[in-house]
């Protein structure tokens, strides 16, 4: 029988801690959701702004440079607008790629200071805790009194 409840303890640990991974992850989705959202608006934000001298204004540019690169020279953008502007986008798009792996590495640091250390800290507490009652379960002198209880025979 006393098998049965031998590691009752880390086994309502990998439960508890199974079931904090839950808000844990909620938390986590829903914060990449929220950042990714913003950092998508920005970038298309700066990817259909377009400079344009007041030269190019004025000749009609703004109707033909619109959209990707690609699509402002497929509508008569003249090339130094695009120029310009590729800069601008290539500076946007690495913007992006900083802010995704910024994102990535505060949930990495977040992931380990709400799951990770919870779970060791507790994981710590218990086998303290199990330890504890283990050592207070077992009399002091069942060691010494084993010890003291050698057979000795006499040759006569």
């Amino acid at each position: 029988m006393a098998w049965r409840h031998k590691n009752r303890w880390f086994r309502r640990w990998l439960v508890t801690i199974t079931f904090w991974f839950v808000p844990v992850l909620i938390v986590a989705v829903s914060e990449v959701r929220e950042e990714m959202a913003y950092n998508n608006a920005d970038l298309q934000k700066a990817l259909s702004a377009w400079e344009l001298t007041d030269a190019q204004r004025a000749a009609g540019a703004a109707a033909h440079c619109h959209g990707t690169s690609d699509e402002a020279r497929a509508a008569g953008c003249p090339e130094d607008a695009i120029a310009a502007t590729e800069v601008k986008h290539q500076e946007a798009l690495g913007e992006y790629a900083h802010r995704k792996a910024t994102l990535a590495d505060y949930l990495w640091h977040a992931f380990v200071g709400y799951w990770i250390v919870p779970a060791v800290f507790l994981l710590v507490l218990g086998m303290l805790v199990g330890g504890i009652r283990r050592a207070l379960r077992r009399p002091q002198g069942t060691h010494a009194a084993a010890s003291a209880e050698v057979k000795t025979t006499t040759h006569p």
